[in-house]
């Protein structure tokens, strides 16, 4: 099967015609894999540990465009990571707290994507073996998404108002 670079994130996927999502851009073999990714950590209890994780560094590996929809999408994608990532929350607090800060999305504004959204892809999620290594992976993937956004931190830091607003110390 002929594979083609998906133009969002930058991943190897089979080039195929199909759905893709109506905000969060991708190529119809890049959604084809998400959506198997996603199957497989709904299927395995011991993969849920990671399944926020792997919805977020897809979110902000297709960002979609300049429409209030993507803007807040990749928002609060965005916050969840930054709890996760730089306040050590356990994925089900971040999400806790994603939710609180997500109250103020109507403010949130575009964030001009970085060139680079990180060279690992959820073509990389799907091909690990076995449940150790795609948490591995996941984990990794969402690092990355993360640093490739550096520009933006102070400003995804201000919408998740950490201290101030979402006493989850």
């Amino acid at each position: 099967m002929k594979m083609i670079k998906c133009f969002s994130c930058g991943g190897e996927y089979p080039d195929i015609e199909g759905p893709t999502h109506r905000y969060m851009k991708s190529s119809p073999g890049c959604w084809a894999i998400y959506g198997e990714v996603l199957a497989r950590e709904y299927e395995s209890p011991e993969l849920m540990e990671v399944h926020r994780l792997s919805v977020d560094a897809y979110a902000v590996q297709h960002p979609g465009g300049k429409d209030r929809q993507s803007i807040q999408s990749v928002g609060v994608h965005l916050i969840r990571l930054c709890l996760f990532l730089e306040h050590n929350l356990a994925p089900e607090k971040a999400n806790d707290a994603m939710l609180k800060a997500a109250k103020h999305k109507h403010n949130y504004i575009w964030l001009k994507p970085p060139e680079s959204l990180g060279s690992i892809t959820v073509a990389d999620v799907h091909k690990t073996k076995n449940t150790d290594e795609h948490k591995k992976i996941v984990r990794a993937w969402v690092k990355e998404a993360w640093q490739a956004w550096s520009v933006h931190h102070d400003i995804i830091r201000t919408w998740a108002n950490f201290k101030q607003n979402l006493h989850i110390l």
